[in-house]
Order: structure tokens, then C-alpha cells, then sequence
């Protein structure tokens, strides 16, 4: 049943909001346009505010979703935890998209809001600080996801949920490398 349920959160995973509600919405394929990324950051770049809004949202719920599915079908605490990790992975490498899809950012912050609710809000509030105060998305992005093993080990979580916070960790740092050389190089587009 397990493998079911992970093909399932994988194809959830998968979808590719940005995509489908640029061009239902909008007329817009965001592959085409700014950062040709799918995800919120390049639809609020591209489209506006609402449609960044939209598609994060939609992100966030592939991930929570994915989750409370686990936890309905197979309930245990490892099969949420790999569910939570193979929505994101779909995400990152949608099918639908030949594996080219978003950062993991929004769908990592609906997994981490169902496995780990205390520490989503300073994950969350760390990445607004910095993206208000830097303008910079993707480094509020890379802060915010390296901090999720460390909250998960100062908030005393199972150590399944911290070494998903370091494979979920990895995984967002890694689809932002593009990002962090253009950082570096002072050449990174703001929000």
C-alpha cells in the first residue's frame, strides 16, 4: 500500500500549477518568460502578485496534502515523512514536464507545516524577513530550508523527521545553486 500511496504524493507532487494556472488564468506559460522557472516566484515576477500568491499556495497544499494522504491511508510517522519527501521530489522532477520543474520551496513548506508545525512558522517567518529585507527570494529560500534540520534537532523531533529535514534541505539548496552563484556574483534578480 505504501508504494501505491508514494506513486500517488509523486503525481500530486508533479503538478504543475504554475503552468497550468499561467496559462488557464493568465494566458502565460511561465517557461517562456523571467526565470522560466514554474514556480510562485517567477509568476509573481512574471504575472503579479495574485498569481504568485496562487501558485504558492497551490505548491504548499501539493505538500500538505501529500502528507495527510500517508497519514489516512498508511498511518505511520515514516510513510508521512516519505510521502512529504517524494511530493516535493515531484515537484522539483515533474513527469509531465520531462523532470523539469520548480525549487521545492512552497511544496516543502506544505510538508513541513503537517510533519513539523511548531518550527514551519519560524521557517516561515525567517524566509519573510529575509525576502522583505533583502528582496532576494531564493536566499529567504536557502536560509529558510537549512534551517529546518536545525529546528527539527532544537524541537526534540524523531530522528526520521530530522533526517528528512536535511534530505528536504539538500535537495531545495541544490535546485538553488543557479541562484547562489548569481548571489555571489552580485547578479541575482529581485523580487
Amino acid at each position: 500500500m505504501l508504494a501505491v500511496v508514494l506513486i500517488i504524493c509523486y503525481l500530486i507532487g508533479a503538478i504543475p500549477n504554475g503552468l497550468i494556472f499561467g496559462k488557464l488564468l493568465w494566458n502565460v506559460d511561465l517557461r517562456q518568460h523571467g526565470s522560466g522557472n514554474i514556480g510562485a516566484t517567477n509568476a509573481w515576477r512574471t504575472i503579479g502578485k495574485t498569481a504568485g500568491l496562487l501558485i504558492f499556495a497551490l505548491d504548499f497544499l501539493k505538500g500538505a496534502l501529500s502528507v495527510w494522504i500517508a497519514s489516512v491511508v498508511v498511518m505511520t510517522p515514516t510513510s508521512m515523512i516519505a510521502a512529504g519527501l517524494i511530493a516535493i521530489i515531484g515537484h522539483m522532477f515533474p513527469i509531465y514536464l520531462k523532470f523539469r520543474g520548480g525549487k521545492g520551496v512552497a511544496t516543502g513548506l506544505g510538508v513541513i507545516a503537517m510533519l513539523m508545525p511548531k518550527a514551519t512558522i519560524i521557517v516561515f517567518i525567517t524566509w519573510l524577513v529575509i525576502v522583505l529585507s533583502t528582496r532576494y527570494v531564493s536566499l529567504g529560500s536557502v536560509v529558510a530550508a537549512a534551517f529546518v534540520p536545525i529546528l527539527a534537532f532544537a524541537f526534540d523531533y524523531p530522528l526520521e523527521i530530522f533526517a528528512f529535514g536535511v534530505a528536504a534541505a539538500t535537495f531545495i539548496i541544490l535546485q538553488h545553486r543557479g541562484n547562489i552563484i548569481r548571489l555571489i556574483n552580485g547578479n541575482e534578480n529581485k523580487i
